[in-house]
């Protein structure tokens, strides 16, 4: 996997932060020159994601036993690293904090693509992601079978309730995003703006804070004139219910906001 320069620098920060001065632990209590091997395993069922950093947190001979997008059955070592003693140990939890984030995602975008499987429905992950990690965790996403929407704000129009506000109105957002070279989606909040955005030519329809029911009966409303996009309120008890009332999409920004990070551990045996 090629990452790019900013996840680099992000590693960097890391281990700078974790390491400081020097692992002083470390220095004190394992012979400069002792070698050892290090195995990460899995201690739970989970979705791997962003294993390939260990070329660079760990910066040591790596062999990778699982590849992002891979299930990992508890118990399963998942990545090996041989080195010197001291130098795995004062990288170990730099690496595993990344794992754990990263694994922790993609498991999570897992469980919501299996409850959509059956429909038409993608599952899309949101801009709700951690400071300078984001391409990391859409990747993570990615890797469960979300679909990414906005890399950020330079890749998609997407007209917010603010932009109506701050534009005059929805025919007026519109008419506005017009001369647009990419697709154009907007936020309606009322069955009012829902007409107002068809009668001005939308083509794909953010419909927020509604239940499956309501739902259904907007987009049966739409009745194919646009796609629409279900957003506010999703869950894994709840996005089943909104796939199976016709959206085309469903997002959801508990997959990077609300992920739990996975149980990884890391062992050391001496060579």
């Amino acid at each position: 996997m090629n990452f790019p320069p900013e996840v680099a620098r992000l590693v960097e920060m890391a281990l700078a932060e974790d390491i400081g001065t020097g692992d002083i632990t470390s220095q004190l209590t394992v012979p400069a020159e002792r070698m050892a091997e290090g195995k990460f395993h899995a201690r739970a069922d989970l979705v791997v994601a962003g294993i390939e950093l260990l070329h660079l947190t760990m910066g040591a001979d790596v062999k990778l036993r699982k590849q992002t997008g891979d299930a990992a059955v508890e118990g399963e070592v998942i990545a090996t690293v041989r080195g010197p003693a001291r130098h795995l140990l004062e990288r170990e939890r730099v690496s595993l904090n990344f794992l754990q984030r990263l694994c922790g995602i993609a498991t999570l975008a897992r469980e919501y693509a299996r409850q959509v499987a059956h429909t038409k429905c993608r599952v899309l992950d949101t801009r709700k992601t951690t400071p300078g990690w984001r391409w990391l965790e859409k990747m993570a996403a990615r890797a469960g079978g979300v679909t990414n929407h906005r890399q950020g704000l330079y890749d998609g129009v997407l007209i917010k309730n603010n932009h109506i506000a701050a534009a005059g109105g929805v025919t007026a957002a519109l008419r506005n995003a017009s001369e647009s070279v990419l697709p154009v989606e907007i936020e309606v909040r009322t069955f009012d703006e829902l007409n107002e955005a068809l009668a001005g030519g939308a083509t794909r329809l953010l419909l927020d804070n509604l239940t499956p029911e309501e739902a259904k009966r907007w987009i049966d409303h739409v009745d194919g004139r646009a796609s629409c996009e279900i957003s506010g309120g999703v869950t894994l008890a709840t996005v089943r219910a909104y796939a199976e009332a016709g959206a085309d999409f469903v997002s959801c920004g508990a997959i990077t906001h609300s992920a739990t990070a996975v149980d990884l551990n890391f062992r050391i045996q001496l060579l």
